[in-house]
């Protein structure tokens, strides 16, 4: 995949009359789980490095409304963080 295809995804969060990615923010490809294929924006977030995981809101994993999709980095590429598990 390409920097542009990359670019084209959907952004965790964003508002749905405007859902894409914006030019100078940083991103991170959200990869398996009810999440798959959004963009996180990670611009400034993380500080002093990267988190070991996220927990993220979402209504349509395991647990529905009030429950978490759990993402880690990818060892070998910070720009896509994988599925680990959904909690409440």
């Amino acid at each position: 995949m390409d920097e542009a295809e990359f670019m084209r995804g959907r952004v965790y969060g964003a508002e749905h009359g405007d859902p894409g990615p914006r030019t100078g923010r940083a991103y991170a490809q959200l990869v398996g789980g009810p999440l798959d294929g959004l963009l996180l924006d990670v611009t400034g977030t993380f500080g002093t490095g990267v988190p070991e995981s996220v927990a993220l809101p979402t209504e349509i994993g395991r647990y529905g409304p009030g429950g978490r999709a759990v993402y880690a980095p990818r060892p070998t590429d910070g720009r896509r963080f994988d599925w680990q598990g959904d909690i409440r």
